[in-house]
């Protein structure tokens, strides 16, 4: 089984519908994300402000904030390798990451073909 873990950077939340406004990135990560697990993805994510004993925890996302600071979120990785680091992926790019079949559905966020 392919695992995804996303090291977010301080939110309230990884929806991105609290606050006072609504964040269209962050909605659009919260669901390709969803649609990952869908396909059979473990996906976690991990937040900054809510959980940074996981940041710590891991000797990857730790070495990077060290070198880098907070600016290197998001981390984003697939099966313990970094795929991604200061952005996250689109469903387009994860399809091709995990190496999924999507035949026959609009696979990509924007409701486009992949």
């Amino acid at each position: 089984m392919k695992t995804v873990r996303v090291y977010d950077p301080a939110l309230c939340c990884s929806s991105g519908v609290c606050g006072p406004s609504v964040d269209p990135e962050l909605v659009r990560v919260n669901t390709d994300l969803e649609w990952l697990k869908t396909k059979g993805v473990e996906v976690t994510r991990f937040n900054l402000a809510q959980q940074p004993s996981e940041f710590v925890a891991d000797e990857q996302v730790k070495t990077r904030l060290q070198r880098s600071g907070s600016e290197v979120l998001p981390l984003n990785f697939l099966n313990d390798e970094l795929v991604a680091a200061r952005f996250y992926p689109t469903r387009e790019q994860w399809v091709q990451l995990c190496n999924l079949e999507v035949e026959n559905e609009s696979c990509c966020s924007d409701g486009g073909c992949c």
